[in-house]
């Protein structure tokens, strides 16, 4: 069997697509804001967590409740032209992982048979997309933009996020309760703020 395009992928997994693109370009920003404020991660890896972004949902084709996993499985049985087998491998992993249990290299094997710098990126870009996914949970695509700010000295991360509905606050839980992993990751308290820019 040949590996898909990404856009075959979503040809063939999606019909509406708006909400991973959404998540996409949240996850896209605060890899960015990252990158500036409280880890330096290699750039090469905006790409991977940019189509994990894209394909985290792709399982509920095939069953909603575990939709992540699934999601693993598509990925690395069908592959993705233009990735190597070591990129699918993180790609898949990182879209396992946007919901459900944190990476634990002791309980899930394809996890574990990574190296130490690849299971660190998978946590790294996973806590962005798990976050990320998070604020359109709602897929409603409420978030115009978010920017950050890094108070090193009390490890308090700060997102602040722009409605695009200046007289609507979204509907965040989801977030706050997908923050957990991206504070473990990062040692740091993340703190949600709306704000008009």
């Amino acid at each position: 069997m040949s590996k898909l395009t990404l856009e075959r992928y979503v040809a063939k997994y999606y019909r509406d697509c708006t909400h991973v693109y959404e998540v996409k370009k949240l996850s896209l920003m605060l890899f960015d804001c990252v990158n500036e404020t409280i880890r330096n991660i290699p750039l090469k890896y905006r790409k991977i967590l940019e189509i994990a972004s894209i394909l985290h949902d792709i399982g509920y084709n095939k069953n909603s409740k575990n939709h992540n996993k699934h999601a693993y499985e598509i990925i690395t049985k069908t592959g993705l032209e233009g990735f190597d087998e070591k990129e699918i491998e993180l790609i898949a992993l990182i879209a396992r992982y946007h919901r459900g249990a944190m990476p634990d290299k002791k309980k899930h094997q394809d996890y574990g048979q990574l190296d130490k710098k690849e299971r660190k990126i998978v946590k790294r870009l996973s806590a962005i997309l798990r976050l990320c996914d998070g604020l359109d949970r709602a897929h409603m695509q409420l978030i115009k933009a978010l920017k950050t700010d890094y108070d090193e000295k009390n490890n308090i991360f700060t997102i602040f996020l722009l409605s695009n509905i200046p007289e609507r606050t979204p509907d965040i839980t989801s977030a706050i309760k997908k923050k957990d992993l991206f504070e473990k990751v990062y040692k740091v308290q993340v703190v949600f703020k709306f704000v008009q820019y």
